[in-house]
């Protein structure tokens, strides 16, 4: 691993493989790799309803960091798949909260991207005293201008020709609220109808994801599993504001992280079409001791060279710092 450019650890295998059994109806799957005794880091995914890689365990050092990685409600293994029942982000957290629990762990390093990074910071404002730290990736605060901004107007301006297939699925005369018209089609009793609008949903994102055009993002995202999950689910949240009783919640009880003094590291692609950088600008501002990292060349998935290399770099950090 050169000091210049940190690639990822070598691929691991996790050394146990569970579900935990959360209510009557939901099962989420986790899984732990890496130094058993080490330094335990938890993982949360984006989405909601995408899910956890094997290249998410590498980008934590494996001799000195539990890893741990989970697949929330109704998204990757965990059952019911796609299901919205019982599915908020209060579910989450208190998932979190169970599993931290079963593991006996007093505290975790918490590190988010998109989504993930929504969640780590609802779970550290709820249990600010279980969060060794945060690293979060492309700030997405589930404000109602950020839902906007992508869903309905603002990226379309830069891929027109990816909106249109996002549009087309949508009759004109419901364009005016393009994730109401979604949600009515993502929860449709027709699975044609189901699925052709979560293709739709998830090919847009996948196709806005990189700063440069990355077929492999766009084939990944549109696969009919993956699609139905991350559409379903994230719709589901949008159409409820995250859950949050108010539009800034996670700005507003800030002071509850910066109380406990959580040493945090935001890291933001510049050219994030999806999240754009002001998420990242308006959390720093809330939280001036946190470290922002603005990758110059970047958009907003984590697998771009430059956002790779500073979460890699972040976690090792971490590893000093705990």
């Amino acid at each position: 691993m050169s000091e210049h450019h940190l690639g990822l650890y070598p691929p691991i295998e996790p050394y146990k493989t569970s579900f935990l059994q959360v209510n009557a109806e939901h099962s989420v799957y986790y899984e732990e790799s890496g130094n058993p005794t080490g330094k335990p880091v938890l993982f949360l995914h984006g989405g909601p309803g995408s899910c956890t890689k094997p290249w998410h365990r590498q980008m934590f050092d494996p001799k000195y960091y539990r890893i741990i990685l989970l697949d929330q409600r109704g998204a990757g293994k965990s059952t019911p798949f796609a299901s919205l029942s019982n599915n908020t982000t209060w579910d989450l957290v208190s998932d979190l909260e169970t599993l931290r629990t079963k593991l006996k762990i007093e505290k975790w390093l918490v590190f988010g991207g998109s989504w993930g990074s929504t969640l780590s910071l609802a779970y550290a404002t709820k249990h600010p005293q279980h969060v060794s730290g945060l690293i979060l990736r492309g700030i997405f605060l589930c404000r109602e201008q950020e839902i906007q901004w992508f869903y309905q107007f603002g990226a379309h301006h830069l891929f027109p020709e990816e909106w249109e297939k996002y549009q087309a699925v949508i009759p004109p005369d419901e364009r005016d609220d393009m994730v109401g018209a979604y949600y009515k089609r993502l929860t449709s009793d027709d699975r044609d109808t189901r699925v052709n609008a979560a293709k739709a949903w998830a090919r847009w994102e996948g196709a806005t994801i990189s700063l440069l055009p990355n077929e492999t993002s766009v084939a990944e995202f549109s696969a009919e599993d993956h699609a139905v999950a991350l559409a379903r689910i994230e719709c589901h949240y949008f159409m409820n504001g995250a859950f949050f009783k108010t539009d800034n919640e996670l700005i507003e009880n800030l002071h509850r992280i910066r109380d406990h003094k959580i040493p945090g590291i935001i890291v933001h692609g510049r050219y994030d079409v999806v999240c754009p950088v002001e998420n990242a600008w308006d959390l720093k501002k809330a939280w001036p001791e946190a470290e922002l990292v603005i990758i110059p060349d970047a958009g907003h998935a984590a697998s771009e060279p430059g956002i790779l290399n500073a979460l890699v770099r972040s976690t090792n950090a971490f590893r000093n710092l705990l």
